[in-house]
């Protein structure tokens, strides 16, 4: 995380542990190299020792906007013999080629500025924490929507269903008033032309 001020270089110290029994040699390269001085960018931690990793960020004439930053780091490390020396690195230490394991650990660049009230801001949309966390809550909103899609067409089909049953017992009820009408009709008829005329 860099505290950025215009015209001033920022710094950020980068700790690296060696938790092994073993030497591991590490390097730390960036997507952006003029942008960043890094001290030491090469090195040898022996077993269970650390190092101060030193990153400058170069000064700036503008804020970026947004105080954004897609600038990311990549330390990696892998065990070496012992007596190994920094100058003594082939230059393919780091290669991966499948004859050695290299760890890799990539981290992303925060800005943050100096806020009104003494304290900071912090512009984290590039922290991985903050990324998963807007990634879940895309994820929650992505299915309250399917959610109520489904819902909306579950609505939808009892509505139709409702429609037609209500539409099946009025043509029923419409058919059975229809079969009185006629069937009263024709006994009316029937009674008409079966009683006798008194002219």
């Amino acid at each position: 995380m860099f505290s950025v001020e215009l015209d001033k270089p920022s710094v950020c110290n980068l700790q690296v542990s060696n938790n092994t029994e073993h030497h591991v040699a590490f390097k730390v390269k960036t997507t952006s190299p003029k942008k960043y001085f890094v001290r030491p960018n090469t090195g040898i931690l022996l077993p269970h020792d650390s190092c101060v990793i030193r990153v400058t960020l170069q000064p700036k004439r503008e804020y970026p906007p947004n105080m954004q930053c897609k600038d990311k780091f990549l330390l990696q490390s892998t065990i070496v013999p012992r007596n190994t020396n920094t100058d003594d690195l082939p230059a393919d230490t780091f290669n991966k080629d499948g004859t050695k394991e290299i760890q890799e650990c990539k981290l992303k660049v925060i800005y943050e500025t100096n806020s009104d009230d003494g304290g900071f801001n912090s512009f984290t949309s590039q922290s991985p924490d903050l990324t998963t966390a807007i990634q879940h809550l895309k994820d929650e909103r992505d299915t309250a929507v399917r959610q109520t899609v489904q819902l909306q067409q579950e609505l939808d089909f009892l509505k139709r269903q409702r429609k037609r049953s209500n539409g099946s017992s009025f043509s029923f009820v419409f058919a059975s008033l229809v079969g009185l009408v006629g069937i009263t009709v024709g006994f009316l008829l029937n009674l008409s032309l079966a009683s006798p005329s008194t002219a």
